[in-house]
Parts: structure tokens; C-alpha cells; sequence
């Protein structure tokens, strides 16, 4: 597949990163504040906001307060959280808990992780979801060139080479599946299957693992980086720039099991689509995609926000985790160039982290786009 020609005024050809909020306006202070208290709010506020919960000294799990379970995507999400916010202690019991609880060494799924648990770390399943696995290992990267590496399981860059490893190819022994399809280099909604979910398409992630994976995997990243980009060009709608939670390779929607339509995972596109361009200034259409998402819901409100079909089409379902929508689509401002671009930064800004027992999805997504506003969300470089 012909590489995508990158500029180099993304992060990390130049090492700085636009911070939209002063751009609205506010003042550093202002800022620093804000990503501080929605940290406390995550991760030690009270029982309306917090999804963090310490075990012990060496344990600590992300809670799913709408299904009450723990989820890989939470765990490397909280990760990635905590490495941003150079919390060390809180990434190690994250990563203590999930390597105790989560990591699979039996069976045809061994070293994947299990991507559901109950709180006292029984499995509530035995297959893994690849957009865990993604995320653990940047973050693992991302921890190991900010800290160094220590002890096992802390010698961050050797797990996340060896989860990468695992991810393209389990299964060439004949036992288990790998993650991604090794032949148009796509990530698979999960190992045994051949479709997949456009949000779970990094180009982002693969570019800094095609420099940092094991040395004859790298071209397979830099592969895959090309093939995601272009993937998430052809499955967003035309018009809207919709995405549906399920496709095939194609790009068309995979309605089999009725997740064809732009619903709760289909959010996450706006988030890869910002940072990426953030980052490397990938792909032109991911500019073209966030003016069009910011356009079909300029006239709608938090709300009203539904389940729609890619074309548009509302049902009368409401969205599940609208304040979720609405930070992602302020995160697509990162990639946007349309007159709706600085509303969407001045309305996430002037909306609180979502409360009650859905607030698990709503806040993770809204604090990744407050820290990628803010310039937080940044790319760590190893030291030598």
C-alpha cells in the first residue's frame, strides 16, 4: 500500500503542541487547574465521579460503573491516563493488577489479556478485545522512555514489545489467532473473526511502534499505520463522516449483530482522527472527516444525541454516553479547520465530567480530549 505523505508540523516532527484552549481564550493557570481537578475527580474524588479504586499499596483497578466490571480498554485507558499525568504509583498498581488478574498464559488466547473482569479479579471472560492490547503497549512504551524500565513486570518497553509481538503472530503455530489480518495489515475486532471496528484504528500508535516494536516487526507497523489511515478514510460516511461501531474491511458497515450504526465505540474515530493529526499530520480527509462530524451535530444538542445510521438517519434512541460524543467531537477540533472548530473546544470546556453510573465511558473519553486540548497528550521520546 502507497505510504501516506506526512508533512512535518505535527508533534512529533517539531516536538510542540497547540494548546486550543488558549486559543478560547483561557490562561495557563486556568488550565493546569482544570486538568488537575478532573484528575482528582477520576481517580480520588468522591463516589459520584471517581472510576479509580485502590486495592492495596501495589493494586488498583479502573471500574466500569455502568456494567460494574473492569475492562482491559478502562485498564490501558487509566494507563495512558497516568503516564500523561506522571503518576507513576497509580500506572504501576494499574499494570500490577492487570498482569495479576487479566494477563492469559493457558489456551489459545495465551498472552493476550482477558478484556473482562469482575472487581476482585475473577475473569468474567477468557477472549481478549485488541483495543486493550493496543493501548497497554503505548503506554508501556510512553512509561519506560518518561521512568526507565525496572524489575518484572516494570520493564515497560520489553512488555510492550513482547504485546506486540503476540498481537501479529499468535497463532502462526496453528494454536490461537493474532489480532490483526496479516495479509491487508487491519486490526480485527477480536482475533477469531475477520471484520473489524473502525475505532480501533491507531495510525498514531503504529507509527511510534514501527520505530519501537522488535526490529522485524517494524515494517509490519509502518504497513499498518498506512492501512489504518486509509481505513478510516473509506468507512466514515461520505457526507456525515459517521463511522459505524462495526465493518468489514471494505469500510462498509457490519450490521450483523446491529452494531452498523455511528453509536457509543463509533465516538473514538474523532479522538484517533485529532491526535493523529495532532501528531504527524497523517492523512488530509482526517480534516475533511472532523469538519464534517462538527457540521452534522452543530444543530443538535448533548441531550438529543442519538443512535444514528451512518447516513445520518436518527433512531428515537438516545446515545448512551452523550457527554462522550460531545468531547470527542471537541477533540476532532485538533485535525478541523470549519467555523464550528473553536465552539466545540469552548463547549467541552464549559461541561462538567459527566456523573452517576454511566460516567465510567463519558470521562475517559472527555479527559483524553482535555489533555489532548491542552497539549498534555503527548508523545514520549526515549531518553538516549
Amino acid at each position: 500500500m502507497k505510504e501516506v505523505a506526512k508533512t512535518n508540523e505535527g508533534s512529533f516532527f517539531t516536538g510542540k503542541y497547540r494548546n486550543l484552549f488558549k486559543e478560547i481564550g483561557l490562561t495557563d493557570g486556568e488550565i493546569t487547574r482544570r486538568i488537575n481537578a478532573n484528575w482528582e475527580e477520576l481517580f480520588s474524588g468522591n463516589k459520584s465521579t471517581r472510576i479509580y479504586h485502590q486495592v492495596d499499596d501495589d493494586f488498583g483497578y479502573m471500574l466500569d460503573t455502568g456494567n460494574l466490571d473492569v475492562r482491559t480498554e478502562g485498564m490501558s485507558y487509566g494507563m495512558m491516563m497516568a503516564v500523561q499525568m506522571n503518576q507513576k504509583d497509580i500506572f504501576d498498581c494499574l499494570w500490577n493488577w492487570t498482569m495479576k488478574n487479566m494477563y492469559m498464559t493457558e489456551g489459545e488466547h495465551a498472552g493476550y489479556f482477558a478484556w473482562s473482569c469482575q472487581p476482585d479479579g475473577t475473569k468474567n471472560a477468557y477472549g481478549p478485545a485488541p483495543d486493550g492490547e493496543e493501548y497497554f503497549a503505548l503506554a508501556l512504551f510512553f512509561a519506560s522512555h518518561r521512568w526507565g524500565d525496572g524489575a518484572e513486570p516494570f520493564n515497560y518497553k520489553t512488555q510492550a514489545k513482547d504485546i506486540l509481538r503476540t498481537c501479529i503472530h499468535k497463532g502462526e503455530d496453528g494454536n490461537g489467532y493474532s489480532m490483526w489480518n496479516r495479509d491487508n495489515k487491519l486490526i480485527k475486532f477480536i482475533p477469531d473473526c475477520e471484520f473489524t471496528d473502525p475505532s480501533y484504528h491507531l495510525p498514531h500508535f503504529y507509527e511510534l511502534f514501527a520505530l519501537w516494536a522488535y526490529e522485524e516487526d517494524r515494517e509490519f507497523w509502518k504497513e499498518a499505520s498506512a492501512a489504518s489511515r486509509n481505513y478510516i478514510k473509506i468507512s466514515c460516511h461520505p457526507q456525515t463522516g459517521l463511522a459505524p461501531e462495526y465493518a468489514y474491511y471494505d469500510g462498509t458497515p457490519n450490521d450483523e449483530n446491529g452494531f452498523g450504526h455511528f453509536y457509543s465505540d463509533s465516538y473514538r474515530v474523532a479522538v484517533n482522527i485529532g491526535l493523529d493529526f495532532e501528531w504527524f499530520r497523517g492523512d488530509t480527509s482526517e480534516t475533511e472527516i472532523a469538519n464534517k462530524l462538527q457540521n452534522f451535530f452543530a444543530d443538535k444538542e448533548p441531550e438529543d444525541y442519538r443512535r444514528y445510521k451512518v447516513n445520518g438517519e436518527p433512531f428515537d434512541e438516545k446515545s448512551l454516553h452523550p457527554v462522550g460524543l460531545l468531547a470527542t467531537n471537541a477533540m476532532a477540533s485538533l485535525a478541523a479547520d470549519g467555523p464550528n472548530r473553536l465552539k466545540w473546544v469552548e463547549l467541552l470546556w464549559n461541561t462538567p465530567m459527566r456523573t452517576g453510573n454511566r460516567r465510567y465511558y463519558d470521562n475517559c473519553l472527555y479527559f483524553f480530549s482535555i489533555l489532548a486540548l491542552s497539549g498534555h497528550f503527548k508523545i514520549w521520546m526515549p531518553k538516549d
